[in-house]
């Protein structure tokens, strides 16, 4: 919702120094989310006039329609004398008024203005269009033109009220009396303490006998229905500027005087309305669900078939509209029209005004049945005050009578279902006991009438709520009112306090570790929705029959293009990567630690948990057996640098190195020994792919890869080349862990370095190598770590030559030459036994 604080300080008197961000602060600290404010004309400085088109010459020499115009701008000029100024416009004609800007002057974007010479004639000035001075779409996409009572050299920047500040305002769903500057005056006149000038307080006549007949078959859809008739309307009647302005400031466009007084009225009070050409109307109007396979042809020009569930209005010949949501073409008021022959002009005179209450619910489910949102069902569906339909409909037919020069028929058609005014029973010291302020019953009382209710009683309270808060239902919601306009900032913060042994399990400890470490790695995490689409897994490269393929699919998903859940993390982080490569950000490593979910082998359905007592834990052991299998994985993606160039070297980029010692990182939080062995699986590259295997239970157990993307995957996501991923199944590595990670002792005994070159068949795997280099070498190996991987002819072909360097130290004692040569054959002889490597030069 936008609101113009020029349009809300007709309700309450403002201080006149407040500015558009003060209110701003006074209405977020009230509970309303105030996005922005917006400065109208900030950039914009005069000479802007009105003038008058003296004279038009045509300039046909050149390649478009270029007009040279003489203006009468009177003696905003200095001189009085007309101005000369050449414009390519077609709509607007000699003797028409029309907004000047003078040599001198600023456009909002910086836009000056200056004498110049074009199409070969001076031009000193333009003749501006509303898109130009920044005014929004006016619907005609051309050249303003003013009604001509304005005087040349009248200053239009005060005319057409160019600087302004709006607000814009995000409206919850539970506020919906904020969608109206009679609602967000409310909070503006509690906020500051100030009296409201309501603009629903009218004087409004009772229903008699004389209005437009009504009819309404469903009055659970139509609580609440008013009709009022205005005659003799003038078909070429405009909207005035200040309605215009008002409309395009809030974010409408003019359409035609009827139509902006319904948008004006809407706005102003939150109750949408809707005006009906009479002359169209065929007998009475009604109100019912429609037949299933009617037809109805909306303002929109979308013929749409109808559902048995949609409340309709309709007239003799059937639906002229769908309630709430969109009048009918059938109906619509005519614009004027001047025949040619004749002169005479044609257009809709007679005009019956509609304001209703319709069912939130059944307006909603329309909306979306139709996927047709529009302002009146916006209102409809967030709840519209019953009680303001009779004064919108009287300022409606106010505004015609005064605007358009109509005549307001005496009948006056009230279609009620009665309903008594909804209340609610609260202790007074409630509220006290929510936010654990103490506020006193006086206060209480004080704040709640603030918002429109009505209080009885002493230590327990009978609060009457107000027709525009249908939100208002229990007692929670009645001391949420207090807090707020007491300030949520107020609230005293105070942490609460675990009983002992209620904190973080291992699993969530070892996700918190694990995020750290990732961070403090180098990467960022970055979060993704739960949904995929299972077209992605044909981008993955994955085969058919892969486990991965299995999804649960939702029976109400937000998005029919992501309808499963996902069970792998990489298509979430490569759209990541994706989105910020194209914003610029191209040396890239951004990580994710979540659920995944995979259906079980034989689904399973439960019945629905009663809501009346706590379910039994036979009924919740029922529901989690139900649920999917939901394991928690870790994922990286890299591209791009990972080392940036500088004094400091060349740097160097990401690959898949970078990917595998980031499962080691996350294998290291959880306590766990990482085997990693080279792979060829689904998204990665054949040749530059690991698959990495924990130990759980005895068993050596796969649980995941990472490595360098393939080619096509690359192209697939639209990731930059080389781009690399790793992802691991973090439930697995915790299993495989040892518990709580220990801080390593540090020795204060000296190292005992010993390298070992070893030639082995080039098909070893380097890893393995230096698993049985571990296992020989025993308790006094501290690290080892492979440094050099040669290949020659001196080798022999088919073979590689690997170089460790093997750390031994003991925590008592400097070790000798000969126990740490007797380590190191040791480590030689286990690896020669397993891998069949031998010692290079021997």
């Amino acid at each position: 919702m936008r609101a113009p604080l020029s349009w809300l300080r007709e309700y309450v008197d403002l201080p006149p120094a407040e500015t558009g961000r003060d209110v701003q602060q006074k209405l977020i600290a009230a509970g309303l989310e105030v996005e922005s404010v917006e400065q109208l004309g900030a950039g914009l400085t005069g000479p802007l006039v009105v003038g008058r088109v003296l004279s038009i010459e045509e300039l046909t020499e050149f390649k478009k329609p270029i007009r040279h115009c003489m203006v009468d701008v009177g003696q905003a000029n200095g001189t009085g004398e007309p101005q000369e100024i050449v414009c390519g416009a077609r709509n607007f004609a000699v003797g028409d008024k029309v907004v000047v800007v003078l040599p001198g002057a600023e456009l909002p974007g910086g836009f000056k203005i200056a004498e110049r010479k074009t199409y070969g004639r001076m031009s000193r000035g333009m003749i501006c269009s509303a898109a130009e001075l920044g005014m929004g779409d006016d619907g005609t996409d051309g050249i303003i033109v003013l009604p001509p009572e304005h005087e040349a050299g009248t200053d239009a920047i005060a005319l057409l009220e160019l600087r302004d500040e709006v607000l814009d305002i995000a409206v919850t769903p539970d506020r919906g009396y904020a969608l109206s500057l009679r609602g967000i005056a409310r909070e503006a006149a509690t906020a500051y303490g100030l009296p409201l000038r309501d603009p629903a307080l009218l004087d409004v006549p009772g229903p008699n006998a004389h209005g437009y007949p009504v009819q309404v078959a469903d009055p659970v859809g139509c609580d609440r229905f008013t009709a009022r008739t205005v005659t003799g309307v003038d078909p070429e009647a405009r909207s005035p500027i200040w309605l215009r302005r008002r409309l395009q400031k809030a974010g409408m466009r003019p359409i035609s005087l009827a139509v902006d007084i319904t948008n004006y009225v809407m706005l102003e009070l939150g109750q949408p309305l809707h005006a009906y050409d009479r002359s169209r109307i065929d007998g009475p109007i009604g109100v019912r669900r429609a037949e299933p396979g009617e037809k109805l042809t909306t303002l929109d020009g979308t013929r749409r078939v109808l559902d048995a569930e949609d409340l309709v209005i309709t007239d003799g010949r059937g639906p002229i509209g769908l309630a709430g949501v969109m009048g009918g073409a059938h109906t619509e008021i005519a614009d004027a029209v001047v025949d040619p022959e004749t002169g005479q002009t044609t257009g809709t005179t007679d005009i019956v005004v509609e304001a209703a209450h319709f069912d939130p619910v059944a307006i909603a489910r329309t909306a979306r049945r139709h996927k047709l949102s529009s302002e009146a069902s916006r209102r409809f569906e967030r709840g519209v005050d019953p009680l303001a339909a009779a004064a919108a409909a009287q300022r409606t037919v106010d505004l015609l009578v005064l605007l358009a020069g109509g005549t307001a028929e005496p009948g006056v058609t009230e279609a009620i279902t009665p309903s008594a005014p909804r209340t609610v029973t609260m202790r007074a010291d409630h509220p006290d006991r929510v936010a654990g302020v103490g506020y006193g019953r006086e206060t209480v009382v004080r704040r709640l009438q603030e918002v429109g209710c009505d209080v009885y009683g002493q230590d327990e309270l009978i609060v009457t709520v107000p027709s525009w808060r249908p939100d208002l239902t229990a007692p929670n919601d009645l001391a949420e009112e207090v807090m707020r306009l007491e300030g949520y900032e107020n609230l005293p913060a105070t942490l609460p306090r675990p009983s002992s042994g209620r904190g973080l399990t291992a699993r969530q400890r070892l996700h918190r570790r694990v995020g750290r470490a990732l961070a403090g790695a180098g990467y960022t995490e970055a979060p993704n929705y739960p949904f995929i689409g299972t077209q992605v897994f044909d981008k993955l490269d994955l085969a058919a029959d892969d486990p991965a393929r299995r999804v649960v699919t939702l029976a109400n998903p937000l998005s029919d293009e992501e309808p499963a859940l996902r069970t792998t993390l990489l298509p979430g982080l490569l759209g990541a990567l994706r989105r910020n490569d194209g914003r610029g950000s191209h040396d890239l490593a951004l990580f994710e630690t979540g659920l995944v979910f995979h259906p079980a082998a034989e689904p399973r359905r439960t019945d629905a948990l009663p809501v009346d007592r706590r379910p039994t834990d036979a009924e919740l052991a029922g529901l989690d057996a139900a649920l999917p299998e939901q394991p928690r994985h870790a994922a990286v993606v890299l591209a791009g640098a990972r080392e940036q160039a500088g004094w400091w070297g060349k740097g160097h980029p990401g690959d898949w190195a970078d990917a595998v010692e980031a499962a080691r990182t996350v294998a290291r939080e959880a306590g766990a020994e990482l085997a990693v062995e080279q792979a060829q699986y689904g998204p990665w590259h054949p040749g530059r792919c690991a698959e990495l295997f924990v130990v759980v239970d005895g068993v050596k157990t796969s649980a995941g890869h990472a490595g360098e993307l393939h080619p096509r995957v690359v192209k697939a996501f639209g990731v930059p080349a080389r781009t690399c991923a790793m992802e691991i199944d973090l439930d697995l590595v915790q299993r495989a862990g040892e518990g709580a990670v220990t801080a390593p002792r540090i020795s204060s005994f000296p190292v005992a370095t010993q390298d070992v070159a070893l030639v082995v068949d080039a098909d070893v795997p380097a890893a393995f190598v230096e698993h049985a280099l571990a296992a020989g070498a025993g308790e006094l190996l501290e690290s080892i770590r492979l440094f050099d991987v040669f290949t020659g002819e001196q080798l022999g072909e088919g073979k590689k030559s690997l170089a460790y360097a093997l750390r031994f130290r003991a925590p008592d004692r400097t070790l000798t030459v000969e126990e740490a040569t007797a380590a190191r054959d040791a480590a030689v002889a286990a690896a020669a036994t397993a891998a069949g490597a031998a010692l290079r030069g021997v």
